[in-house]
């Protein structure tokens, strides 16, 4: 058998160091651009187990990932997720460890997440108004997410950030105080241009879109931005407020594409390895784990040679109907 390659490259020259591990497509909330409001989840049989994605974390940084995010749905409603986290975290070459969360779980959970070598954390936030909050995450009570956000704030979490999807007549006139909370908490924050995957009927999403530029105008007025290089080896291309440690960042699929400098690949609660975002590349990883339970070894040359179809980028339109029918809480988040 030959050997396998040192890293993940790409046919574009792009080398993958960062993977999303989706644990599950459940969440407590139903927030508008990300679920239909009524939906159907998978069978558990269909769900990787807590072993599996240990597993595949393990094959991931054997081939140089130094980069691994916990995602959903909502992680941390996931039985015993916790033994999952103390696995990846005690993992060989794994230089970050992170966490996507709607933060309504973290009272429990932060300190077991810092123990077990989480040090950032992604937090959704899109309104500080309560009622605001609750019509976009259709059952979301603002005050656990705030509640969870001072939780992992005392638990030591070295880095935090917010991160939030702005939508046109429903959120956009709240950035500036999105960054003023950031900014009093010590905390990053991230504005999402949203990402039409899945059908969910509760706006027209072309209508709704509300770009980074005029995001960033709108901070503009209210504070001063200065451009700067920092990565956090995701897709946010971030300002800094002057004189604060607080970074803004701008995820902008639509107006400013990210696609060519793409270190990441997904993979969802079933097992499949997505290859973009936005297209529907994929290498089914859940039929070679359970085909070969004692032996990485075809688990990881499914891995490698999955990087020859990753595709240079995605092919997002706001103005026609969904082409990829898997929601957000399916792709993870």
């Amino acid at each position: 058998m030959s050997q396998l390659p040192p890293a993940l490259i790409d046919r574009f020259g792009r080398h993958v160091t960062y993977v999303r591990l989706s644990v599950t497509d459940r969440c407590d909330l139903r927030c508008v651009y990300c679920m239909a409001e009524d939906m159907t989840f998978l069978p558990r049989a269909q769900v990787l187990t807590l072993e599996e994605l240990a597993r595949l974390g393990r094959c991931f940084t054997e081939l140089g990932v130094t980069k691994l995010r916990v995602t959903g749905g909502e992680p941390l409603v996931r039985r015993d997720v916790m033994t999952l986290f103390r696995s990846l975290g005690t993992l060989d070459g794994l230089k970050e460890l992170t966490l996507t969360t709607n933060g309504t779980q973290l009272p429990r959970f932060a300190d077991g997440l810092k123990a077990a070598g989480v040090d950032r954390i992604n937090i959704s936030l899109d309104s500080l108004d309560p009622e605001r909050f609750k019509r976009i995450t259709r059952l979301g009570e603002l005050d656990k997410v705030l509640a969870g956000i001072e939780a992992a704030r005392a638990a030591g979490i070295r880095r935090i950030k917010l991160n939030s999807v702005v939508l046109k007549n429903r959120n956009h006139d709240e950035v500036a105080d999105l960054v003023g909370f950031a900014l009093e908490r010590g905390l990053d924050i991230s504005f999402i241009e949203e990402m039409p995957l899945g059908v969910i009927g509760d706006h027209d999403r072309a209508e709704a879109f509300y770009p980074s530029d005029a995001i960033r105008a709108d901070l503009a007025r209210h504070y001063e931005l200065i451009p700067t290089t920092e990565s956090t080896g995701g897709p946010s291309r971030y300002w800094r407020v002057a004189g604060s440690d607080t970074r803004i960042g701008f995820i902008s699929p639509h107006s400013h594409s990210f696609c060519g400098s793409c270190n990441r690949v997904r993979v969802t609660a079933e097992g499949r390895l997505l290859l973009c975002l936005g297209q529907e590349y994929s290498t089914d990883l859940r039929r070679v784990l359970r085909a070969n339970p004692l032996d990485d070894e075809p688990v990881k040359r499914a891995i490698v040679n999955a990087m020859a179809i990753k595709p240079r980028g995605h092919d997002f339109d706001l103005e026609a109907k969904p082409v990829i029918f898997r929601h957000m809480n399916a792709t993870g988040g």
